[in-house]
């Protein structure tokens, strides 16, 4: 796993309101674009910057394209960043205070320490 580019997608995701709705109206379209055309832009650089060779594993881009947090997890990809992510994109769909965290926390409550590794 790339928890570099999986990390790198949700980070450079929610940044942005216009890819934070897209990505949650659309999050395979999203994914298949991000890919393509930002994936292997270097961060802080110029455009013409970029590498060739990231892309995702099957694995991550059916969890990225199914908003499926637990599985980002297991793969490693950083809490915090899906955290605030789904927070920007799902927490309008409860009507209880904390409703999306405490259903966030609720879908990860099976795993125990030691969690997956989410160093980059």
């Amino acid at each position: 796993m790339s928890k570099y580019l999986v990390n790198k997608f949700l980070f450079t995701i929610d940044r942005d309101h216009q890819l934070t709705e897209r990505y949650r109206e659309d999050p395979a379209g999203t994914l298949a674009w991000w890919e393509a055309e930002e994936a292997n832009r270097i961060l802080n650089c110029i455009a013409a910057e970029k590498s060739t060779w990231l892309s995702f594993t099957d694995e991550e881009r059916a969890a990225l394209a199914a908003h499926d947090h637990v599985s980002l997890f297991e793969l490693g990809a950083h809490p915090f960043l899906t955290l605030t992510l789904w927070i920007a994109m799902f927490e309008r769909d409860f009507s209880e205070p904390l409703g999306m965290q405490l259903d966030y926390a609720r879908k990860l409550s099976h795993l125990s320490t030691p969690y997956p590794d989410i160093t980059t």
